[in-house]
């Protein structure tokens, strides 16, 4: 289980929120599919583009920004979806340990492009980006 203390995030602004992300997840842009997550609190699902990477024969979710919403939401739900054109998966969610990430974040890295430099640049330690393996739930 994750320790509970103060985790470094980087808070995307408005126009991300509000209008990019719908944008991304809509189109799929630079690989993108939508995560949806049940919120812990309400228990409403909640959507998320993320670029899922594939490593060594198994899918992972990396979080960019740190310690978001949607990675507290996967903590304790420990189930998610991927939505894409061609359909909807449900996966069940393990959080790799911080010393297991660097080469997933590398290849992540190479996947997503110069657009995630900035956030890798602004929390450069791999505990700063929780990482989920995701295996195909029935």
């Amino acid at each position: 289980m994750a320790e509970m203390c103060h985790m470094p995030y980087l808070k995307p602004p408005l126009f991300v929120r509000a209008v990019f992300n719908k944008i991304a997840m809509k189109f799929g842009l630079f690989g993108a599919v939508t995560l949806i997550v049940r919120g812990r609190k309400t228990g409403e699902p909640k959507s998320i583009p993320v670029i899922p990477v594939d490593h060594d024969g198994a899918r992972y979710i990396i979080s960019t920004r740190g310690e978001s919403e949607w990675v507290l939401n996967l903590r304790k739900s420990g189930t998610c979806e991927l939505s894409t054109a061609k359909g909807t998966n449900r996966f069940k969610a393990t959080e790799v340990p911080t010393e297991k990430r660097p080469p997933l974040i590398a290849a992540y890295r190479i996947l997503a492009g110069k657009t995630v430099d900035t956030y890798f640049t602004s929390l450069p330690d791999p505990a700063d980006h929780p990482t989920f393996r995701l295996e195909k739930a029935d």
